[in-house]
């Protein structure tokens, strides 16, 4: 009885092919000796893990509308401007990245590569090293909350309003970290006080925008502004506000349009609003 001779190994073959192809040169040898743990490394990271996490544009929100059939914004302990549909939009904008557990592969860090609507970065960059999903999420809801602290703040300032009489509560479902605080500060200005003529500050657009805010209302840059334009545009804005420092990427990745407008503190985001509303000059990235 004969024994079946055993089936070459990936490499192995690999090896012959390329043999059977290269003249039986010493260089040609050579070439195929270095070819070999090459070829080999690709096939082995084509199907392990890497430690990337990749984003794309996520959900947006309207500060000045309802999320879950509950308002985003109330207020209480002083008089609020009645707002509807026909007043425009305040959209808050996010990105989704893979969880920090997320396997991912080869084949997917090079698609996102060559996507526009893709991001790669390393997961060490995107969330701190060792920290589990559960983790991630609560120190994500916590800088969420701090945010909401700070948008109130700088929003009551900005009216001259004492947060001992006025109260504001924000509710804002399954969105966590500091980005939205200047669209909350926004929002929050807007109906108490509109553009401080009775109209809204949208003037029935729809505005979306991103960016920290601090309680003496100065805006800082958040990272990820070239997805957040692209959330944006999709869910129909056609004005985005960019913290200042990231006009820069803003502007490289801008949509087709969408018309870019630079912040840095909520006084001077006012101001930008009620010219844009009266025809006036607006800076531009």
């Amino acid at each position: 009885m004969n024994t079946p001779e055993p089936r070459p190994s990936l490499l192995s073959r690999i090896g012959q092919g390329l043999r059977s192809r290269l003249p039986l040169s010493r260089r040609g040898r050579t070439i195929a000796v270095c070819a070999v743990p090459l070829i080999a490394l690709l096939a082995v990271t084509a199907v392990v893990p890497l430690p990337m996490s990749l984003a794309q544009p996520g959900l947006t929100a309207n500060v000045v509308g309802l999320n879950k059939s509950k308002p985003v914004i109330t207020v209480s302990g002083a008089d609020s401007r009645g707002t509807s549909d026909a007043d425009g939009r305040l959209l808050m904008t996010t990105i989704a990245a893979t969880p920090p557990e997320a396997d991912v592969e080869l084949p997917e860090v090079v698609r996102a590569w060559f996507s526009e609507d893709r991001a790669v970065m390393p997961t060490a960059a995107v969330y701190p090293v060792g920290e589990t999903t559960e983790e991630v999420e609560k120190h994500s809801k916590d800088e969420m909350r701090q945010s909401q602290n700070a948008a109130v703040d700088a929003a009551l300032r900005q009216l001259h309003l004492s947060p001992r009489k006025v109260r504001v509560t924000l509710r804002l479902a399954d969105v966590g970290g500091p980005s939205a605080g200047l669209l909350f500060s926004l929002g929050i200005v807007d109906k108490l006080d509109g553009d401080g003529r009775g109209g809204s500050l949208t003037d029935g657009r729809s505005i979306a925008g991103t960016g920290t805010i601090k309680e003496n209302g100065k805006v800082g840059p958040v990272g990820g502004v070239s997805l957040k334009t692209k959330a944006a545009k999709r869910d129909g804005a056609t004005v985005f506000l960019v913290p200042a420092a990231e006009c820069g990427e803003a502007k490289a990745l801008r949509p087709e349009g969408l018309r870019l407008i630079p912040v840095r503190t909520l006084d001077g985001t006012l101001d930008s609003l009620k010219a844009l509303k009266d025809g006036g000059r607006v800076p531009s990235c």
